[in-house]
């Protein structure tokens, strides 16, 4: 019989400590750990010297499927994140703030695979039958068929995948949510750190032997990190964030992991009274609502993934009587604003320590990559001296601590994404050269290398840097 041994486990991180104290050392977190028994690795009696069976290894080489089928859902925001549909045999991993559209989103995704004949059974935690079915109502998806379950026993679960003569396999799993599922044979209860990763590692390992795609809903924490040990995350081929703001329509769908795609791609939703409906351009949604005669306006041609994206980003610079101004930044890094400040004092001569400086990407969408440098230092610049940049006008480029501009990646998709939506210039980093002449007959270009220039281009009221090329 296998020897029991007590572990003190963070809830918060899945840290594992030799005894009980009141903060986790590895997360920061107060009144987290908490004392739970589990089995040793090596039952007592056994022998350290016995051999394993031996494992059969194939070649790197040997012939196989050019692409691996997919479960395409025809959401195709979805699909674009999923890497083109869901791989059988994969698992992904889905967070998101409470009440965000993780349920609706899933709910939509699997009716939408069940009317093309594959067959998806849905596992609720959290909610009756009944509660799924009125949600379906709503959705008007009442007539998929769609085979639901209320159950947190995975024994019950594994044992539901079976399928017997005649019976169409299960392609697809969805569980909601993971830290509602328990194992039996475990003491903790659901949602501890144990029992997550046991039903997780429980769940994974069936469906892979059975090719069968498993999508876990997971609780996020008020980090905004999925809850439960780090493992867990790396259990399974994906992990997609769905966020948003509230106060917004917006929803974005992220993938920060993904074994069968790329990473960091997105796609965006917009809720409505039926359910989540697909955003084809969110460059034209974002900007919708811009007024671009105001100082302190400047258009980011981001890239998310492979998807290039035009946002607004709004800056405000006030004269502040505090010892410590402050520094308030929504959708954007902090520390990054705070690095761009500090170039623009140092580098250009502008004053703005003194100044209570406000940033925000409009429409609720958060920026991670550094190529919104640029375009965050002309619009505090415009806030500064109170010139309104041009409004045809986008931006793009890294800034480095010496105040030179860094060229990024994929500067054809920005421009042509621009032109598409009617802009006529762009300021550019120097050398950053696109490439086919029909991009340049589309839209104009003015390079800097330094952001001295980028200054020196709206000292002077009215200047238009469309007309510059």
């Amino acid at each position: 019989m296998a020897r029991t041994q007590k572990t003190y486990l963070c809830q918060s991180c899945g840290a594992v400590h030799p005894r009980w104290s009141g903060k986790c050392d590895a997360c920061g977190e107060w009144n987290c750990i908490a004392e739970e028994a589990q089995e040793a690795a090596i039952p007592k009696g056994m022998s350290a010297g016995k051999k394993g069976r031996k494992i059969e290894f194939v070649s790197l080489d040997k012939a196989g499927p050019k692409e691996y089928p997919r479960h395409v859902s025809g959401i195709s925001e979805f699909d674009r994140v999923s890497g083109g549909g869901l791989v059988p045999g994969s698992a992904v991993l889905i967070g998101g703030d409470p009440g965000i559209g993780k349920s609706t989103l899933l709910l939509q995704a699997v009716c939408a695979l069940s009317k093309k004949g594959v067959r998806c059974l849905y596992v609720s935690g959290e909610e009756a039958v009944d509660q799924v079915r009125m949600r379906a109502a709503r959705l008007g998806l009442s007539d998929a068929p769609v085979e639901l379950a209320s159950a947190t026993n995975v024994r019950d679960i594994v044992a539901s995948l079976e399928t017997g003569a005649g019976e169409a396999p299960v392609s697809l799993l969805v569980i909601d949510s993971i830290q509602t599922m328990f194992v039996d044979n475990i003491e903790s209860a659901p949602g501890t750190v144990t029992q997550v990763r046991t039903s997780a590692q429980e769940i994974v390992r069936t469906a892979k032997a059975r090719n069968i795609a498993v999508i876990f809903v997971g609780h996020v924490t008020k980090d905004g990190q999925i809850a439960g040990p780090r493992v867990l995350e790396h259990m399974v081929d994906a992990v997609l964030y769905f966020e948003g703001d509230r106060s917004h329509q917006f929803r974005i769908l992220r993938a920060v992991k993904n074994r069968f795609g790329p990473t960091d791609e997105i796609g965006v939703f917009e809720m409505a009274g039926a359910g989540l409906v697909e955003v084809e351009n969110p460059s034209a949604l974002f900007l919708s609502q811009r007024n671009g005669e105001v100082a302190g306006s400047a258009v980011l041609a981001a890239l998310e993934g492979t998807r290039p994206m035009l946002v607004e980003v709004q800056a405000l610079a006030a004269p502040s009587s505090l010892a410590a101004p402050r520094r308030s930044v929504i959708g954007w890094d902090p520390n990054r604003l705070a690095m761009v400040v500090a170039v623009l004092e140092t580098r250009c001569g502008l004053h703005l320590s003194g100044c209570d400086i406000f940033l925000n990407i409009a429409g609720g969408i958060r920026v991670n990559e550094p190529a919104a440098d640029v375009a965050v230092a002309a619009a505090l610049i415009s806030a500064l001296t109170g010139v309104a940049l041009p409004p045809e006008t986008v931006f793009f480029g890294e800034i480095g601590l010496a105040g030179e501009v860094r060229q990024v990646a994929q500067p054809d998709l920005r421009c042509k994404e621009a032109a598409k939506l009617g802009f006529k210039g762009a300021v550019i980093p120097k050398a950053q050269k696109k490439k086919g002449q029909a991009v340049q007959n589309l839209i104009r270009t003015q390079e800097v290398d330094h952001v001295q220039l980028l200054a020196d281009l709206f000292a002077g009221e009215g200047q238009s840097v469309a007309a510059a090329g």
